[in-house]
């Protein structure tokens, strides 16, 4: 089982609210997960503010194996729960952008 540590959506049409949670990879976003890591408010003025998360949980279930994707591994570098340098970005990865406009 693929572990993904994700963001699922909740709050009203609007007005966004996420729980950072510990999910197998094929479960639907708002789906079936393994644990709450914390929340992630994006309509917070202080960005400081906007992330509340455990960090012995986030680097426990690192430990374990357990991959934040590319939002959450900003979301939790920005609230100090992960070293920048910890985690590179891919060697082939490219914007969305760039390769949408190469295939046209």
């Amino acid at each position: 089982m693929a572990l993904k540590i994700r963001l699922a959506r909740l709050g009203d049409k609007g007005n966004p609210f996420y729980r950072i949670v510990v999910a197998d990879s094929r479960s639907p976003r708002d789906g079936k997960f393994v644990e709450i890591l914390g929340a992630h408010d994006p309509k917070v003025s202080d960005a400081s503010k906007a992330t509340k998360v455990d960090k012995d949980l986030v680097a426990a279930w690192i430990a374990k194996g357990a991959q934040p994707t590319d939002t959450v591994r900003a979301l939790l570098i920005k609230a100090g729960a992960l070293k920048a340098e910890k985690f590179k970005p891919k060697a082939n990865a490219k914007p969305a952008a760039v390769k949408a406009k190469k295939e046209k």
